[in-house]
């Protein structure tokens, strides 16, 4: 037996006993030859191809989650999650409520609702402001002393909180900053606000109201349309008893949970009650949340075709470098199969490599985002004047693990084409 034809049983046998041996081997090689070629510079540019698709697609994610929690808390902070109020069939949820009697049946029912933190009493009104010559048309939101209101406290930017000492109502109250600039309104300023009354001759009245602080949501809707005051105000305007409330704003421990809570009060309340969720109060706002769910589809769906594309761009590439050697491994007595797992095995140190440094830049922005806040936004537009950032890391592990698995079963493609290349002609091949 000649010496051609022991090197071809010996490469029989050792790729009968080892899966990846031979392979791994030849793989290992050819990817970390230091010596320059056009081959190096086709890993080097799939990896970073690799690597930018990996990047964008954990930055959209973390980006999404961020902005879709922030913007939907300072909505919540504002409102609580749920209202629950008189009835009302056909009427916006935005316009004055129907007074209702503090019920400690329907208090009971949404403290044992599963999902439920805490509750407070609320009323609107609608008034107009006047200042320095200058009038605005708002909506009072009122407020009970003695209710916890640290969410709403959040968004004080200037002066103080409404002092409730008065024994009738509080003659203090809060404007938005954009409201204030609006109508040149500084901190304890006096200010009339306009009512219509409810008694049937719809007597115009006013009260002078002292401006002790400023708040700012930066949710436009709210800003230029909420005033927030003492709800004994309400009460008086109105001729309420002092036990009467246009509703309950109620605030749950999970926002994914919702429309489950809101529905699972409906189904407890009283006839005469209802319960809807703030995301059917103001749906223009999470329908636009939502849609940034389309957005980071989009992206994930043009960064995967990105890198397959690459990837087996690049592999055929890298064959078409190799013809030589295939013919020549098939000359010596190498199966097709062993020279695909070379590719494969090559293919998978790019595939690799892309996503290790994918992952490592990724969320290395996404930290120093977070520490830094260099990306900035415009409020005006997006609500929020920072890029926040929020890492899911399952989200994170999902993407390297789902790409990596893609680029994986994608590698096999362009393998398909080695068992048609003759030994004769790749050997001949220059």
């Amino acid at each position: 037996m000649g010496p051609r034809h022991a090197y071809k049983n010996t490469i029989r046998i050792f790729t009968k006993t080892t899966f990846l041996g031979l392979s791994y081997h030849i793989a290992k090689r050819i990817a970390f030859n230091k010596q320059q070629s056009f081959s190096r510079f086709i890993i080097r540019l799939s990896v970073a191809a690799t690597a930018v698709s990996i990047i964008a697609m954990i930055i959209t994610l973390a980006f999404v989650n961020g902005f879709q929690e922030k913007v939907a808390q300072k909505v919540f902070g504002f409102w609580g999650h749920i209202r629950v109020q008189k009835y009302e069939s056909g009427k916006s949820l935005i316009a004055e409520e129907l007074p209702l009697i503090k019920n400690k049946e329907v208090e009971g029912i949404i403290t044992a609702t599963p999902g439920v933190v805490s509750y407070q009493s609320f009323a609107t009104k609608s008034a107009v402001l006047e200042s320095n010559n200058e009038i605005e048309g708002v909506l009072i939101k009122g407020i009970e002393h003695g209710e916890n209101h640290q969410a709403l406290k959040q968004y004080l930017v200037a002066g103080k909180w409404i002092d409730f000492n008065d024994s009738t109502y509080s003659k203090e109250v809060l404007v938005s900053d954009a409201v204030a600039k609006q109508l040149q309104i500084k901190i304890n300023d006096t200010i009339k606000v306009h009512f219509v009354a409810t008694n049937t001759d719809a007597q115009k009245t006013y009260r002078k109201l002292v401006v002790v602080g400023f708040y700012h949501t930066g949710i436009e809707e709210y800003d230029k349309l909420f005033m927030i005051a003492d709800i004994n105000l309400i009460r008086r305007i109105n001729n309420w008893d002092n036990n009467q409330i246009g509703g309950y704003e109620v605030f749950i421990d999970q926002h994914q949970n919702i429309d489950a809570v809101s529905g699972n009060l409906s189904n407890k309340l009283p006839s005469e009650w209802m319960s809807k969720s703030i995301k059917e109060i103001y749906p223009n706002i999470f329908d636009w949340l939502d849609i940034q769910d389309v957005n980071r589809n989009v992206v994930f769906i043009v960064m995967g075709i990105v890198a397959l594309i690459n990837l087996i761009t690049c592999l055929l590439i890298l064959m078409l470098e190799r013809t030589n050697m295939i013919g020549l491994l098939k000359s010596m007595g190498a199966t097709n199969w062993t020279i695909q797992k070379i590719f494969i095995v090559y293919a998978s140190f790019i595939t690799l490599a892309g996503v290790g440094l994918g992952l490592l830049i990724g969320v290395g922005i996404c930290v120093f985002q977070q520490a830094t806040g260099f990306i900035t936004l415009d409020e005006a537009s997006y609500y929020i004047t920072v890029a926040p950032i929020k890492i899911i890391w399952w989200q994170v592990a999902a993407v390297c693990a789902g790409t990596s698995l893609v680029c994986f079963i994608s590698l096999f493609l362009p393998t398909l084409l080695i068992p048609k290349i003759s030994p004769v002609k790749a050997i001949e091949f220059t």
